[in-house]
């Protein structure tokens, strides 16, 4: 291990002298809030140092840099990641005890990092720990949204969203530096001359915007190299008007400064309208082209020319939301640097990459072209430059106009985001070897054939050192004892030397023993966080993730509503008690997601209220699902639900440390599931369902959702129950209309939930008959922790350095 910055005395003393400085408060006046950015502030200041000396040694050593952009970084807290990485965890545990203050209090007191909503955003996160702790120089690039992913309430059932200001305490973390801030033009008129040979095209009029680059520090582990997060805040170039503020017109005289700061007010604004479009368009526009100019000012600060700009810079975009990283950068080749098209062409092609994490749709961005010439009219010429050539060439290579209009950037008046990234990328990656095989066999299909030599796959990978060591310590301790120390930390396919304990009748006791006291951890956060009552006894069967139709949390509860009609027909019918426990957040626009939590409460209540169900059959959802939270759950989970449609789900994460954490997957093969197959067996998982293969054709031929209605009576008593409602006297008639004949143009059973029903509850049965079996689960639960070692994340960010951006790492 590196030599520790602290011992308790010195970082006890570190603290105190911190509370004098910035709070003039002594540790026994401190509150703990002040306490908390105290700890903050410490730790900053060890990573900043050892940042500045990194910094040194990359530019001094001229090495190739990793940029990794993402409009989601789902971090989470930092206090204890950063304490455990720099290895001063526990003695910051005894300082802050012997400074009168309950560590667990103050770790408790941070809110997330909430600048994601998803498996996109929690991504990024792992990947940054792992690409500083690969000894990787890299950094991560993003928005600095003042309030990030919503607080979730429910209230009557119903999502309810409520602002989430994170930066309140979080602000501790971030280093803003506006010195290094950067100009962001939107709107204007072009005004093209020529000069000295070259076109010249120059923006007038344009509003500007000033992005304040907020950095946050990241520690790797076992290692004094330090990374960065560059967060962008939005300010306004002019000043507030006091002319207008004396003459009493007080918001149109900070009516720049609101407009400006709006960029970086919420993440994800609605776009299903005009103004949301807009908004978000900016959003990715002010983030790209700050990011973009800041590495170029920095690399020519380091080697006075761009022409090498490809040689010591990889752009990774994760997902199409930076795709207009390709136009900015020509734009800054051609009309900053003075390159011809050619060459600037060359060198962006030889930069970026770019992952894909959807098959859906809907998720394939298209902007407007009005939008697009409006707001960036010189992007939007560059664009259309880009199209015309790429068009070419793919009227050269098929000669097929149907290929042509399916390959096009610019088509019926959209600009496809995906394809601009294609077109202008060195590599095209998947994220699972399924999703990877859909991309090139047909979502991304003639691309492929014209270009195959982009296309490769990288399955996602989790940070294991937060996901299993950090957040389960009874686990990790035997993890230790059985591999004989703490290499699994950096060589995590350690953990297959578990397997041989799989028939050890004494250590598959002591796992049992681990998952006991994680569940009742979890039944008194729940008791105290929600004042939901958890029977530790029950099995913990548990869907955390995005609500979203295709992920199948309806599934589910249709399986759920069976069970609660069985034991009202048998009441002997349930004898291991069974708790399912639910986690999501709905899109704020997103009604049909909003109308199955509000599906799930009111099945909930029904349970909770129905004495047959006492001590058998309980449902719960979780309110305000985050990574905290799961950090919480997830040790004490038993069954992970990972039942998406196949083919619909890119990778998943989730189902990854469910895994490294012991518990057993109900799913279908789908995403990284299939590759956990691989690795496990049918033995060692409950699978189910319909492929991807036979989903596809199942729809081809015709899927007609009301004949499985007709003819299964157990299907029919349960759709028409979740039509009739429950106790709440919610009809959901909306849901059963949806799954039988369709609803807003979605077609009937979109997601082939009833096509797989009977599948999926049988899966349930063989569930809950092998959890009887004790020594037979515990065994599996071994064995899914010994074989987790695959997925993650340091494992995947060495596949990117090593076949995408071709950087060394230790």
């Amino acid at each position: 291990m590196t030599k520790q910055a602290f011992t308790t005395k010195t970082l006890e003393d570190a603290l105190v002298a911190k509370l004098a400085l910035n709070f003039s408060k002594t540790p026994e006046e401190a509150t703990e809030q002040e306490m908390f950015k105290a700890c903050a502030l410490v730790l900053r200041d060890v990573m900043a140092a050892r940042g500045v000396e990194c910094s040194r040694q990359v530019r001094r050593n001229q090495q190739k840099q990793v940029h990794y952009l993402s409009l989601e970084f789902l971090m989470g807290r930092s206090l204890m990641k950063n304490a455990y990485n720099l290895d001063v965890l526990p003695q910051l545990k005894d300082a802050l005890d012997h400074l009168g203050f309950k560590a667990g209090d103050i770790f408790e007191l941070e809110p997330d990092a909430g600048l994601g909503n998803g498996g996109l955003g929690r991504l990024a996160a792992c990947y940054l720990d792992s690409m500083t702790t690969l000894d990787i120089p890299a950094t991560g690039y993003s928005i600095c949204y003042e309030l990030g992913i919503f607080k979730q309430k429910i209230v009557e059932g119903q999502q309810v969203e409520l602002p989430d200001n994170w930066k309140d305490l979080g602000a501790a973390w971030l280093m803003p530096k506006p010195e290094e801030a950067q100009a962001v033009h939107f709107g204007g008129t072009l005004r093209e001359f020529w000069d000295d040979g070259h076109l010249h095209i120059v923006n007038e009029d344009a509003t500007t915007v000033l992005a304040i680059p907020c950095d946050m520090v990241v520690a790797g582990y076992d290692t004094k190299h330090v990374n960065t997060l560059r967060l962008w805040d939005a300010r306004a170039t002019k000043p507030v008007d006091m002319s207008l503020f004396s003459r009493g017109e007080y918001l149109k005289a900070a009516e720049e400064e609101a407009m400006a700061e709006t960029i970086a007010k919420v993440l994800y604004p609605e776009d299903n309208h005009y103004e949301g479009k807009s908004l978000r368009l900016k959003q990715q526009y002010f983030f790209v082209s700050a990011t973009i100019q800041s590495i170029a000012t920095k690399h020519l600060d380091t080697y006075g020319t761009l022409k090498n700009f490809h040689e010591k810079n990889a752009i990774q975009i994760n997902d199409t939301h930076p795709a207009l990283v390709v136009p900015e950068l020509m734009r800054i080749f051609i009309d900053e640097a003075g390159m011809d098209w050619d060459e600037a062409w060359d060198i962006t092609t030889k930069s970026v990459a770019y992952t894909n994490h959807t098959v859906l749709a809907e998720a394939l961005e298209r902007w407007p072209q009005p939008l697009m010439q409006q707001l960036l009219p010189r992007i939007w010429q560059i664009i259309q430059e880009i199209s015309r050539r790429w068009q070419q060439k793919v009227e050269d290579f098929y000669h097929d106009p149907a290929k042509t209009q399916q390959m096009a950037i610019i088509w019926n008046g959209e600009v496809r985001m995906a394809n601009l990234c294609i077109a202008g990328g060195m590599a095209v990656n998947g994220v699972s070897g399924l999703h990877s095989d859909i991309l090139r066999k047909d979502v991304f299909r003639d691309a492929c054939g014209m270009e195959p030599w982009k296309f490769q796959n990288v399955t996602n990978g989790i940070d294991h050192r937060r996901w299993l060591s950090e957040i389960n310590p009874g686990l990790d301790s035997l993890v230790c004892e059985l591999t004989g120390g703490k290499d699994y930390l950096l060589k995590p396919l350690t953990l297959q030397k578990l397997d041989a304990y799989a028939d050890d009748a004494a250590v598959l006791e002591r796992l049992a023993k681990i998952k006991r006291e994680n569940k009742e951890a979890f039944a008194l956060y729940a008791k105290k966080s929600q004042g939901v009552i958890l029977n530790p006894d029950a099995i913990f069967d548990v869907q955390v993730k995005r609500l979203h139709e295709y992920k199948r949390q309806l599934l589910n509860v249709l399986h759920i509503i069976t069970l609660y009609q069985r034991l009202h027909d048998d009441p002997n019918a349930i004898t291991q008690p069974h708790t399912f426990l639910f986690g999501a957040k709905a899109a704020p626009g997103y009604a049909v997601a909003k109308r199955i939590i509000r599906l799930i409460n009111s099945l909930a209540d029904q349970i909770e209220h129905d004495p047959v169900c006492k001590d058998k059959l309980q449902v719960v959802f979780l309110e305000n699902y985050r990574v905290s939270l799961a950090e919480k759950l997830i040790p004490a989970s038993e069954v992970s639900q990972q039942i998406s449609t196949a083919g619909k789900e890119a990778s998943g994460t989730g189902n990854m440390k469910f895994m490294m954490n012991g518990a057993l997957t109900v799913g279908t093969l789908d995403g990284a599931n299939v590759e956990m197959h691989d690795v496990l067996g049918d033995e060692n998982m409950f699978l189910f369902g319909l492929r991807a293969d036979e989903v596809a054709r199942m729809k081809r031929e015709g899927y007609v959702p009301q004949r499985l209605y007709s003819r299964d009576e157990t299907l029919r008593r349960c759709l028409d129950a979740m039509r009739a409602g429950f106790r709440d006297g919610v009809s959901y008639e909306d849901l059963y209309q949806r799954l039988l004949f369709g609803s807003g143009g979605s077609p009937a059973d979109e997601y082939l939930l009833l096509a797989d029903y009977q599948a999926y509850c049988q899966a349930e049965k063989r569930m809950v008959a092998t959890y009887s079996d004790t020594a037979r689960w515990n065994a599996m639960s071994l064995r899914n922790i010994a074989r987790s070692g695959i997925f993650a994340a340091d494992r995947a960010v060495a596949e990117y350095a090593d076949n995408i951006w071709h950087v060394p790492h230790r």
